[in-house]
């Protein structure tokens, strides 16, 4: 068997931040205001504060529209609640980057709604502002949106796909519930927490990638989602609600990186497949977990846990967990330099039920100590 190796290391870094300059045609861009069509501007109402607009409302025919980044001269800088909802013509909508709010179901019932393109401005999607919008397929989020207002995308049974930028820092309540058609869903890495009924009957879901950010996890969050076969619990976690993945009939492993997390009742009632796996040398775990048969988590490799009270300075000692679910023995490997490595066994550790804490006395007498992991 060839040799495996893990690298690991602690070191501060300091970082100087770099200015980008973004040039602007002033001149071009005056002259776009003044060519939009009065046509087309007339089909907008809409409010003015402090020397920007708020779309209210619309009267056009439909189909694809582009909302204008300025009406007579002043920029467009949200669009109110209901502006356009049941508008069920509207196919396409192209929102500029002047706009940096969507306001409550502004988009709501939009029925043949089938592409949205939302401006880089945008900062926050209100409740319900594409509820029911049946025939969206697609939706593009741009990076500066930090909210998703409860029910933003409820019944939007035309979604498929969905990626949540990583600048959002919660996915509200409601937000995808009903979205059957709804397969694969990624998390940003600033998503904290995921809200009751996120995702609640998105039937069709097979995939969800949930990020090291995320410390709780609704009541009902997955609830009824009847296709997901497995899903892993980053160690962030701390709290599960109740009936979180109630009816998730599909499930037969749910993977914690971390500690067990607290539980509301019925977590996993009705997935009657389901085991729970936990890494060795991590705690909290019993017999069963929420209902449900535990196991160890059997990895290719050894890992080092990177959290806990084990984690770190410990009483003048630098320590850490190696987890592996294995009784094989690991190498600890460490060197001062990585620009010129030099790798010495510091170490053998016997994992013994799956785990061994590791502890350098002598890290106190480097200026920076990398270590590793070595098995056969």
């Amino acid at each position: 068997m060839g040799t495996g190796k893990m690298g690991f290391g602690l070191r501060c870094e300091t970082s100087r931040s770099q200015t980008s300059f973004h040039n602007v045609c002033a001149t071009s861009f005056v002259l776009l205001l003044f060519i939009l069509p009065a046509a087309v501007q007339a089909q907008f109402t809409y409010t003015t504060n402090n020397g920007t607009l708020t779309i209210t409302g619309y009267s056009g025919p439909g189909g694809e529209v582009t909302i204008p980044s300025a009406i007579n001269g002043l920029p467009v800088a949200s669009i109110g609640g209901w502006a356009f909802s049941v508008h069920t013509n509207l196919t396409k909508v192209t929102i500029p980057d002047s706009v940096t709010s969507i306001g409550d179901y502004a988009f709501g019932y939009c029925h043949s709604l089938t592409s949205v393109t939302i401006g880089n401005g945008v900062t926050s999607i209100g409740y319900g502002a594409f509820v029911f919008c049946r025939s969206l397929t697609g939706v593009t989020i741009p990076n500066r949106v930090t909210s998703i207002g409860d029910g933003a995308f409820a019944g939007c049974e035309g979604l498929t796909n969905f990626s949540i930028p990583n600048s959002v820092t919660n996915i509200g309540n409601g937000t995808f519930p009903n979205c059957t058609s709804l397969t694969n869903v990624i998390l940003g890495n600033s998503v904290t927490s995921i809200g009751n009924s996120a995702f609640d009957s998105c039937r069709s879901l097979t995939s969800i990638t949930i990020p090291n950010s995320v410390t709780s996890i609704g009541d009902y969050a997955f609830y009824w989602c009847t296709s997901l076969p497995s899903v892993t619990i980053p160690k962030s976690v701390t709290s599960i609600g109740s009936t979180a993945f109630q009816y998730c009939t599909s499930l037969t492993g749910v993977y914690f990186h971390g500690n067990a997390p607290s539980a509301g009742a019925d977590v996993f009632h009705g997935t009657y497949d389901a085991t729970v796996y936990y890494l060795p040398g991590t705690t909290g775990w019993g017999a069963t977990f929420g209902g449900r048969p535990t196991a160890l988590w059997l990895l290719q490799n050894p890992l080092i846990l990177e959290f806990g009270p084990s984690f770190g300075v410990q009483a003048n000692q630098f320590g850490f967990i190696i987890s592996w679910a294995t009784n094989a023995s690991v190498v600890v490997e460490a060197c001062t330099d990585l620009g010129s490595p030099f790798w010495s066994p510091v170490q053998t550790n016997t994992l013994t039920g799956g785990s061994s804490y590791f502890s350098d006395p002598q890290w106190t007498n480097y200026p920076a100590r990398f270590y590793r992991l070595r098995w056969p």
